[in-house]
Formats: structure tokens, sequence, C-alpha cells
């Protein structure tokens, strides 16, 4: 019995800013784009849930040392909140648990959005893949029990009204790492005294990672050449100041040794913490700049040694 000889996975390194659509997950659309490039090695940078829609920075070989940067990083969404319609879920996937009367003006709005910018602190849903002794949230939910949750603190950096047309109203939220958009928009019904749920989703920002060079997973796979589509690896790292190191010092950085720059021929960022490091404009990976000028190396790119 003969076997289709299974092609080998290439190395591919890189960004890929993709557009997920409504009803994929996050890991099912990874796995999509994974394929188009027939990449060794993929991962993604935080999951949107599958009724979202938006920025899903995929990251491809050597770019997945850097993803949990943007785990950790602060996001934007544009968010659609149902007022006066309450879900089991806290958006439409959901059934309606409660309806009520919306009479709510938008001054009544905006006070009510004052209450909820900067730290506060939020219950996590039962509907979530936070896991409780081994089993996620969610698992318990669809089994109708419901667990007490520990309110976490996160924090709205931005919260500002898009539109307002009753009963939806549009927001634009930029938050921390943690934050769940639904609750959001379930706390601002319940502030507006006539509930809520989240209509629709989609995130617009993660980190410095913006929708400019989003693209579809439709025009993905119908591209003629899809490499060119990816970003490089620090386009994940654009935040950090940068170090150019002389040959010497490249070739010692990419031993693990730390360097210490004060007496080098190598500018030195005027503030500490991580940096990206180069030779020759090429990627050598990040590190941590110290006192003294010390350069620790911290996650090195395997294809510049």
């Amino acid at each position: 019995m003969n076997r289709a000889i299974k092609k080998p996975r290439d190395l591919v390194d890189g960004v890929l800013l993709l557009d997920k659509p409504v009803g994929l997950s996050s890991n099912d659309a990874l796995m999509k784009a994974k394929r188009v490039f027939n990449a060794k090695k993929a991962g993604h940078t935080g999951t949107l849930d599958p009724f979202a829609t938006g920025l899903l920075p995929l990251c491809f070989g050597e770019a997945t040392k850097f993803s949990q940067d943007l785990l950790e990083a602060d996001k934007t969404y544009e968010a659609t909140v149902h007022l006066g319609i309450m879900t089991t879920t806290g958006d439409t996937e959901g059934e309606v648990i409660e309806e009520r009367e919306v009479d709510v003006t938008r001054e009544q709005i905006e006070a009510a959005l004052a209450r909820f910018r900067g730290p506060i602190f939020q219950v996590p849903p039962m509907y979530s893949a936070l896991k409780r002794d081994g089993k996620a949230l969610y698992e318990y939910a669809r089994e109708g029990i419901t667990l007490e949750r520990e309110a976490r603190p996160v924090t709205i950096h931005g919260l500002s009204l898009i539109d307002y047309t009753a009963p939806m109203l549009k927001i634009l939220v930029t938050c921390s790492k943690g934050t769940y958009v639904r609750v959001l928009g379930e706390d601002i019904g319940a502030a507006l005294g006539c509930g809520a749920h989240l209509n629709a989703l989609r995130r617009v920002q993660v980190g410095s990672l913006s929708t400019e060079r989003m693209i579809t997973l439709d025009d993905l796979q119908a591209h003629p050449d899809p490499m060119s589509l990816l970003a490089p690896v620090d386009a994940l790292l654009s935040s950090f100041p940068s170090v150019e190191l002389t040959p010497d010092l490249a070739k010692r950085f990419l031993n693990g040794q730390r360097l210490a720059l004060g007496k080098e021929e190598v500018v030195v960022p005027t503030s500490l913490g991580r940096v990206r490091v180069y030779h020759e404009g090429k990627l050598l990976g990040t590190a941590n700049l110290q006192e003294y000028a010390i350069l620790a190396p911290e996650r090195l790119i395997a294809a510049a040694q």
C-alpha cells in the first residue's frame, strides 16, 4: 500500500497579523495559517474568544521566543454592548436570562464609564478558561455549577464612548492583561441599572502592533506569496530600546556572556531594562541592560549564532 510522503515542515521566522474571523477559535486560526506556511513551529500571543474578531498576532519560528511579551501587553478593543439583555455567558454565545427596559442618556453613560477607568477589580466569568482543580471554569458552568471566584485587579487605561444608539452602546477599551471585556460590558450595564451583554468584540491593538498590516484568513490562503506578508521577528520588540554591538561583542553575546559596555564603542540607552540587541542590523536577541552598563543576554536568536 503506497502512502503519500509527508512534506517536511519549513523553518519560517516572522510575525503575521491575522484578522481573526468570527466563529473560529484562536487555535484553529493558528493551525490554518500554519498550514499555509507549512511552518515547523508556530504560536499565538493570547486567545480571542470565538465570537470575537480582529488582531491576532501569530508567531512563527524564532518569533515564538518572544510571544510572552505580547501576552503581557496592553490590548485595545472596540466593543458593542447590548443594554437591557443579560445572558448566561455575558455575550451572544449564551442564553438570555433576563431582559430590562433601557432608559439611559449619554450623560448617564459617560458618568458610568468614568467609574471604570483606572485600576479596578473584576470577577472572572464562569465561562472562561481559568482552571480550578485542573478543570476549566467553563466546564463547571456547562454542568450548571457556579463556583466562587476571587476578584482580580486589572487596569482600564482608556475607556471612551464611540456611539450610542439605544440599546447598542459602542465603546473603545484599552486594558491590561487579564481583563475580560465581557465582564466590563456586564458591569457597565449593571452600573446603568439595566444590565447588558457583549454583542460584538473586535481587537484593534496588541502592545505596539495595530491593524495596519492585518490580513484576513481568506486573503492569506489566496495570496501568491504568503512569506511577503510576514513582519520580522523584531516587530514584537519595537517598544524596547536597541543596542548595536561590534563583531567581537556580538560573538560573546551569542555565547551567552554578560558584557560590560561602559568602555566599549557602543551607544548605550539611557534607561535600564529590556533591550533588543543587533549586529550589522541583524537581530541577535534580547537582553537586560543593568547598572554600570552591564548587558545580560536573555533570549537569543538561534539563526544568528
